[in-house]
């Protein structure tokens, strides 16, 4: 039985690499084209780059991150249920803790060096560096990690204190029920970006906090999945009909645009505040970003659920890959600091190669003994 439910979920490791490539995608376009902050970026001024860019950023923004939380939710109660309390906390501090103080003591300062000393050019050494470094707290992209470890530790609080009993299976939801719980968790984002509009960072922790109602509610979600198994039975016309939803999304970033130029208002009125467009984003953000979430999940238990040694291998080293991307990424768009070419002409040629050399670093890593105790 074990050995079945194993395969039967190769879609979801087909699905980590895939959301893995999306960041590693993500945050190198942010260095080139799109908007956003890195540990050094080159911004090309060409709109016929920062336009796709833009939209691209901003359906990765819609569905990825929720998608890694809904995952994480629905392996977080089998672990629990299989080590029990304790063995379970101990795992979850090894497994999440290690990697966050590796992240801010180790490979956060690394980054912040190589960009002053090879962007910057102040030639000094690293102790020198580090002697007058400051930033120990800082989780970078380790973010989720730090927000998973949070979400563990009330999970576990929770299970002793609050107890929920279901009589029955909750029936898989259909395309209504989705739709309408998206449009529910966009008007809820919307009163959230209220007071921490997107951009709006939670410090030392880099918790975007506008973004927070989607991953906590579908990590939820992915608790609930679990327990109902809404994964095996979520019906392929549902992902077929939310496929075509995300579609007619993509529909609305001209009338952004639109919007933006006719009533010639700031960008940032998308963002927060208690102003109709921020509710309109948050509405499309969450519709758009829970139907490509549900297709993803639909069509690839369809049509993706296999494996292969290279699909293994590249699922097995997908967290070391999200850990060490940073490096990669800072690493290689200062190699190629000097290249006098456009950024966008920059992306487009190196971001095969840093997808690449992500997923080669995190295998890498890997073979380092005792690594995969952690990672």
């Amino acid at each position: 039985m074990g050995s079945n439910k194993a395969n039967n979920l190769f879609y979801i490791d087909n699905l980590k690499i895939l959301l893995t490539m999306l960041v590693v995608l993500h945050h190198t376009i942010i260095v080139y084209c799109a908007p956003g902050g890195w540990y050094y970026t080159e911004k090309t001024t060409q709109m016929a780059a920062i336009i796709p860019s833009t939209i691209f950023v901003s359906l990765n923004q819609s569905f990825f991150m929720g998608f890694f939380f809904l995952l994480a939710g629905y392996f977080t109660a089998p672990s629990y249920h299989r080590k029990g309390t304790w063995k379970f906390l101990g795992d979850r501090l090894i497994r999440l803790g290690i990697p966050l103080l590796f992240y801010s003591f180790v490979l956060s300062p690394l980054l912040s060096y190589l960009v002053y000393y090879f962007a910057e050019r102040n030639h000094i050494t690293y102790l020198q560096y580090l002697s007058g470094y400051h930033s120990w707290i800082d989780f970078g992209v380790l973010w989720f990690v730090a927000a998973l470890l949070l979400f563990t530790l009330i999970y576990v609080g929770a299970k002793h204190f609050v107890t929920i009993k279901f009589k029955n299976p909750i029936p898989a939801p259909g395309t209504a029920k989705i739709l309408f719980f998206a449009v529910l968790l966009g008007v809820i984002t919307f009163f959230v970006r209220i007071l921490f509009p997107v951009g709006w960072v939670l410090k030392p922790f880099g918790f975007q906090l506008g973004h927070f109602p989607q991953y906590i509610i579908l990590f939820i979600i992915g608790l609930l999945s679990y327990k109902n198994q809404w994964f095996d039975s979520l019906p392929l016309k549902v992902g077929k009909s939310l496929r075509r939803v995300a579609w007619l999304g993509l529909i609305f970033f001209p009338l952004f645009f639109l919007i933006k130029a006719k009533l010639n208002m700031p960008i940032e009125w998308y963002s927060g505040g208690f102003r109709w467009p921020s509710l309109l984003y948050a509405v499309w953000e969450q519709c758009i970003g829970i139907s490509i979430l549900t297709a993803l999940l639909s069509l690839g238990k369809n049509s993706w659920n296999r494996s292969s040694p290279l699909l293994s291998k590249l699922s097995r080293c997908t967290f070391a890959t999200y850990i060490f991307h940073p490096l990669v990424i800072t690493g290689v768009s200062l190699i190629f600091k000097c290249w006098l070419a456009d950024p966008a002409i920059k992306f487009l040629v190196l971001a095969p190669f840093v997808v690449m050399g992500s997923f080669l670093l995190g295998s890498i890593v890997l073979m380092i003994p005792g690594v995969k105790r952690i990672i």
